[in-house]
């Protein structure tokens, strides 16, 4: 099995700081994972995807998804509109 270095974020010049830094040390791009929650920022992960950068979608399941969603809420209380704003566009 290979090594692969992950980037869990949101932020584009986060992304692109792990996508510069990855190809400086010699990575190839399947080695250097973007990693994102579900349904959060769809475009982003689609163009990684397109330049070839592997993309994992995290999706909060089972017994221990409510204290992760307040943790969630708690880290950035902007998250909060996002959600209701998300939940009930739909």
């Amino acid at each position: 099995m290979r090594a692969v270095i992950g980037a869990g974020t949101h932020d584009p010049a986060r992304i692109a700081f792990g996508k510069t830094y990855a190809e400086k040390i010699g990575l190839p791009k399947d080695a250097f994972e973007v990693q994102m929650l579900y349904d959060n920022r769809r475009d982003l992960q689609e163009q990684c995807r397109a330049e070839g950068y592997p993309v994992r979608i995290y999706i909060p399941y089972g017994t221990h998804w409510y204290p992760y969603f307040m943790r969630r809420l708690a880290e950035r209380p902007a998250n909060l509109w996002f959600f209701i704003s998300n939940f009930f566009h739909r």
